[in-house]
């Protein structure tokens, strides 16, 4: 027997307006049947170029029963009324794309709606959510290369994805990497051999040191050579990697938690107003501590080696990052700014991560980039005392700024003395 969903609800015409495409009602009500409302995670095509307008276009998903938040599905297992239902979902003749779901390992309905988004907001055909910035690096990597596989990485990366290269995937997989500079596109050129390397991996604007990649000519270049390079969410991809035989996130279970993808989902429209201010505030900082004469790494300035080549790729209106760096050359320093920014003036936060409400900040080379030894962290451009910082929005502008001052006035007072004594 053929087995059926009809999740169907009801909405009151009168908070909604005129019945649209995919709406069947008369002048009381009008239903909107699940079927109609994409569940796969891929972002239908946009002609916007700002992420937020892309977000807006896509469909709203509404509650289970009608809530204007989307329902959170917390079920680990889901449901079939007939037997052969089930052995159909396996053999994938049927599957979320027509609201069957097996086990939320695979696919969860939370999940995936946010997943719809960040591929609305990445401009990509489809998206994956997975439970960690590493989960998700590991999948891609372990569906792209096969042992003895071939990478081509970026000698400046997130700590502990040097270490995945550098370490685990070596001993593990037999998979190998070759560091380069980035902006050094014939070395790279070079490293890429044809027919082994699999994957040109590199971060659009590195960790820590804020090096801008130039994404459509190392695009090109590695392509030319048959490698993969800016894996962002080809549709194609994220089916492979959901196969059920040899898909690696449906295999290895990456999968976000289904209560931490509805919150996020509620955040995500509002993030292009949260960017602007983060952006905003990090320009000002940069250029306010550059005149106070900090060494200042931040792309928004004109003195960044990438500056233009930045502005040629953002977005327009959302800046150039809330990331900047300020090298203060030894870790003793570095530690104490942090000390009286933190314990002095309140200023932000010591802690890792990025993007938080407050600024955070962190020494990374004896942090987050501690994995690296003292030959890669030179050749990454990680000096002892290079302090990394995620600006927040909190307070006014002018009043950060001068919890600032007041941390760089202690901390100079603090030297005076020491050098006294």
């Amino acid at each position: 027997m053929a087995e059926t969903r009809s999740c169907e609800f009801g909405i009151s015409a009168k908070k909604r307006a005129a019945a649209a495409d995919g709406f069947e009602g008369d002048d009381d009500i009008f239903v909107a049947k699940k079927s109609m409302l994409p569940t796969l995670a891929v972002a239908p095509p946009s002609w916007e170029s700002d992420p937020a307008a892309s977000l807006a276009s896509l469909r709203h998903e509404f509650g289970e029963h009608g809530g204007v938040n989307m329902s959170i599905e917390a079920s680990a297992t889901f449901t079939v009324m007939e037997p052969e239902t089930m052995r159909r979902m396996f053999t994938g003749e049927l599957g979320p794309d027509r609201d069957f779901f097996i086990y939320s390992r695979h696919f969860n309905p939370t999940v995936l709606n946010l997943g719809r988004q960040m591929a609305a907001l990445e401009g990509t055909e489809a998206a994956y959510c997975t439970a960690s910035g590493m989960a998700a690096i590991s999948s891609v990597k372990l569906q792209l290369c096969s042992s003895d596989g071939h990478v081509v990485a970026s000698a400046t990366l997130y700590g502990g994805t040097h270490a995945l290269l550098t370490h685990f995937l070596p001993r593990i997989c037999n998979i190998t990497t070759t560091f380069v500079d980035i902006t050094d596109h014939e070395a790279v050129k070079n490293a890429i051999v044809q027919g082994r390397t699999n994957v040109l991996f590199f971060e659009s604007m590195s960790n820590p040191t804020l090096t801008v990649a130039n994404i459509p000519e190392l695009s090109k270049l590695a392509h030319d050579k048959g490698a993969t390079s800016a894996v962002c969410g080809p549709e194609s991809l994220l089916n492979s990697m959901m196969d059920l035989h040899q898909g690696s996130l449906m295999l290895l279970g990456p999968t976000m938690n289904a209560k931490v993808a509805f919150e996020l989902s509620e955040r995500i429209p509002h993030l292009g107003l949260r960017k602007k201010e983060h952006c905003l505030r990090a320009m000002e900082y940069a250029t306010r501590m550059k005149k106070m004469g900090q060494r200042v790494v931040y792309p928004g300035l004109e003195d960044h080696p990438q500056h233009h080549l930045l502005k040629s790729m953002a977005n327009k209106g959302y800046g150039f990052g809330g990331l900047l760096c300020v090298d203060m050359e030894l870790e003793e320093k570095a530690t104490r700014l942090m000390h009286h920014l933190q314990n002095s003036s309140q200023f932000g936060l010591i802690a890792v991560s990025l993007g938080y409400y407050e600024t955070l900040m962190s020494c990374s080379g004896s942090s987050t980039s501690s994995e690296l030894n003292s030959e890669e962290k030179a050749l990454a451009g990680i000096s002892p005392g290079l302090v990394r910082m995620s600006i927040g929005y909190t307070g006014t502008l002018e009043q950060k700024w001068s919890q600032f001052e007041r941390a760089i006035s202690r901390m100079e007072v603090g030297s005076t003395l020491f050098n006294k004594n």
